[in-house]
């Protein structure tokens, strides 16, 4: 019995260094108006880059990006400047028009970052226009194995412009979403960002989009629904156009419309196992200033305290629409964590604490008495001990150790344990 002790405290030490937490992803869609296509390319990226920065999503949806060239661009500059953990998608050219001229110019795709997600599936929705693009996205979450949460992307861009013809295709575009989500479980979590050029709630498809009878009904978390072309009563959501001139590319008209959108379906309202933040939708760069209608974001007109000039005009010199924002919570545990700089004065992880293969630990100056690390799972289960020497450094194999959070323990000494997650 005596010897089960020290065991014990250490696990009475370790459950309270475990966080439960909730955690908060921050979500945005953005239309990137012909990226890389439209000049010039380099000021632009430098310009995105400024609004990524500021905002820093764990999912960023976009829309309007040519080809695969730009969004290797774009995945470069946010891995090297942002956040070396983004992923991206597989870039698939849009295949709903090969029948009407098979341009191939505007193509959607996901960036996500790859310690709280990982990419399950993706999956193209093909309709009359341009296709849907679905991904599944699984949370990096501790019983991921036994009980992971899975949360499905939906990113859109729908036809354009005003007309009846033109918002007929818009509903047909929507008839065809509806249609392939009636094969999903009604339980299923689903995030649906895009450009949907919808001038007012009354258009065929976005009622076909929060029609209660589909097996997923969306709604619009930031609660704004109604006509919105050229009503400041709602320019608090307004999106487009963040321009007066043509120069740039793109719409010129100023600021009137809501075109971009990021709905949630309804199962997302209050669920805490996946729920979007009330409150936390935001269209990113909009001071909510009436005097900013018919002008560009940029000018003194959009003043606010909430998104400086600096911002705005990034905004404004990137693309003509706004991007929209929007919080995710979840009591899920994450497994991502930063790397870990405590106990660096007798061992510590070297590089990132997340792991496929190998875990590299460096002891920088071996205790007395500490003659060996212990690795441990969740449930305190001992998994390896690795001995060593002054000044080490051990690499460990975790090629067949399950997918979760570990802790490693080094012995003859009261110090924090260390904590890596293995992920495939």
């Amino acid at each position: 019995m005596k010897s089960k002790i020290p065991l014990i405290l250490f696990f009475i030490a370790l459950s309270c260094n475990i966080s439960y937490a909730q955690e908060t992803f921050k979500a945005m869609f953005y239309n990137l108006l012909n990226f890389p296509l439209q000049e010039p390319v380099a000021s632009r990226l430098n310009e995105l880059e400024v609004v990524l920065t500021n905002y820093q999503p764990d999912l960023f949806m976009v829309c309007e990006l040519n080809n695969i060239s730009g969004a290797n661009m774009i995945l470069n500059r946010m891995q090297q400047n942002i956040n070396a953990n983004y992923a991206m998608a597989n870039f698939v050219l849009n295949s709903s028009d090969d029948n009407i001229g098979n341009q191939n110019d505007l193509q959607n795709i996901i960036y996500y970052d790859n310690t709280k997600f990982s990419l399950e599936s993706q999956n193209e929705v093909t309709t009359i226009y341009r296709d849907f693009n679905h991904y599944v996205l699984k949370l990096n979450t501790v019983n991921q194995d036994s009980n992971p949460i899975l949360l499905n992307v939906i990113v859109a861009h729908l036809k354009a412009s005003s007309g009846t013809d033109n918002a007929a295709l818009r509903y047909q575009m929507a008839q065809d979403l509806t249609t392939y989500l009636d094969t999903f479980s009604s339980s299923e979590y689903v995030l649906f960002g895009g450009d949907f050029n919808f001038y007012t709630n009354s258009e065929n498809g976005f009622q076909e989009f929060l029609d209660t009878s589909n097996n997923i009904t969306f709604i619009d978390p930031a609660n704004r629904i109604g006509s919105w072309h050229n009503n400041t009563n709602y320019i608090d959501v307004f999106t487009q156009s963040t321009r007066t001139t043509t120069a740039l590319g793109g719409a010129a008209g100023g600021f009137d419309d809501r075109f971009d959108f990021i709905l949630a379906s309804e199962n997302m309202q209050n669920n805490p196992e996946l729920q979007f933040e009330n409150g936390s939708y935001k269209v990113f760069g909009n001071n909510a200033n009436t005097n900013c209608y018919n002008n560009a974001i940029n000018s003194t007109n959009c003043e606010g305290t909430d998104y400086s000039f600096a911002i705005r005009n990034a905004l404004h010199n990137f693309s003509d629409h706004l991007p929209v924002t929007l919080n995710i919570t979840t009591t899920g545990n994450i497994l991502s964590i930063d790397e870990f700089e405590e106990n660096v004065t007798s061992f510590k992880i070297l590089g990132t604490n997340i792991v496929k293969n190998q875990l590299k630990i460096k002891v920088n100056k071996k205790p007395t008495f500490a003659n060996y690390v212990s690795i441990y799972n969740t449930i305190g289960q001992l998994i390896e001990t690795i001995f060593i020497t002054e000044n080490e450094e051990l690499n460990v194999n975790t090629t067949s150790y399950s997918n979760g959070m570990y802790y490693v323990a080094l012995n003859g000494i009261n110090v924090k344990p260390l904590k890596f997650i293995k992920v495939n």
